[in-house]
């Protein structure tokens, strides 16, 4: 596993840039892309959930960009932690989830902003740069899905997406972690429950995606997240 070192601060103005994500090359480009820019800089890196906590707390980011899917913990927990602890603190998360399904329960959870991997580097810029400046980020097709859903109330959403949106937070977290192919003891350490309180979520998922078996949950999982996080056929 790569040692992940804090980068030296450089003098100037720059907003320093705190990068939290398990997946190394992700980390590398986000870093070329922020190192690029005259008015920010990349402060440190880290995979997880406490991880990432501990470098906020020994490195004072002016702006942390954090995935949901984390090496240890969940992304929406952090994101929940930061808020209660750090309110000044804008946290802006990248994650290859579907957005529609994710940014709500994100922006309630304390989320500054919300952008997915598939966007280009002039977004993550605009993103950064807005969330820094105390305002709260979303795409333009989620701020259009948004307008949409206010100006017809009593729009329906698809079968399939209102089952997911029917999931918990806790529900959500353990359906990823099952689609990346965690076991229930992997999941529970992960998440910092019991087995018994993993295989609970596993029923309750069962019940509200209409699914049967444990093999139709890990079919149904292994798709939905293979499919970045939208909701599956079921």
């Amino acid at each position: 596993m790569e040692e992940l070192k804090p980068v030296r601060a450089r003098p100037g103005t720059r907003s320093r840039v705190l990068i939290i994500d398990d997946h190394p090359i992700v980390r590398a480009g986000l870093r070329h892309v922020i190192e690029s820019q005259a008015d920010l800089e990349v402060c440190g890196e880290a995979r997880g959930q406490s991880e990432g906590w501990q470098a906020i707390r020994d490195l004072d980011p002016d702006v942390v960009v954090v995935d949901v899917s984390l090496e240890q913990g969940d992304g929406i927990d952090l994101v929940r932690e930061v808020r209660a602890q750090r309110p000044g603190l804008p946290l802006l998360v990248l994650s290859m989830h579907d957005e529609v399904l994710y940014a709500g329960r994100l922006l309630a959870a304390g989320a500054s902003g919300y952008l997915m991997k598939q966007a280009g580097p002039e977004q993550l810029l605009v993103a950064l740069r807005q969330v820094l400046a105390g305002r709260v980020y979303l795409s333009r097709e989620m701020r259009d899905a948004q307008q949409a859903a206010q100006e017809t109330p009593g729009r329906q959403p698809g079968p399939v997406a209102d089952l997911l949106g029917r999931l918990s937070n806790r529900e959500l977290q353990v359906l990823n972690l099952l689609g990346r192919g965690f076991s229930s003891r992997e999941a529970a350490e992960s998440l910092n429950v019991s087995v018994k309180t993993i295989e609970a979520h596993r029923q309750a998922l069962k019940r509200k995606l209409r699914l049967t078996t444990n093999t139709q949950l890990l079919q149904y999982s292994a798709k939905w997240a293979a499919d970045g996080g939208s909701a599956p056929g079921v």
